[in-house]
């Protein structure tokens, strides 16, 4: 990964709460790792207080990778939500753990295979549940 610092990261209780059930249920790997490390530098408010602007879990969200340009939208999901068509992505695969909690606008490095990294680009969130008044999601 870059040296970059990462931007910083927001995040509902509710999905801070269900993350870490997730992370004391699953094998300790490289993902649930980066992802433990994640939520302990995230600000964790409630849902009411989650900016519009954040990604927070079941949010689907307009991405461009900078280094290819291709563009995609895809939802932040839980493992059992995710599906093979690549709409919807795991927050245990490693661009799902480095979607949580970025903001529209942030770009950030993320290592790919092969050993080179792409910049991701969040260029917008079509639905955040938060925003839209949807605080159990």
């Amino acid at each position: 990964m870059s040296t970059e610092p990462r931007p910083p990261l927001t995040l509902s209780r509710l999905d801070a709460d269900r993350i870490e059930s997730l992370l004391e249920k699953s094998p300790q790997n490289a993902a649930t790792t980066s992802l433990a490390e994640e939520l302990l530098r995230a600000n964790v408010v409630e849902p009411k207080d989650v900016p519009p602007d954040v990604v927070s879990m079941h949010s689907t969200v307009l991405l461009r990778n900078e280094t290819s340009g291709d563009e995609r939208e895809v939802t932040l999901v839980y493992p059992h939500e995710a599906i093979g068509d690549g709409s919807k992505v795991s927050i245990l695969a490693p661009v799902g753990s480095a979607l949580l909690g970025l903001r529209t606008g942030d770009l950030i490095d993320w290592p790919m295979p092969g050993g080179h990294s792409a910049k991701l680009h969040v260029l917008a969130i079509s639905f955040q549940p938060e925003a839209s008044g949807q605080f159990h999601l």
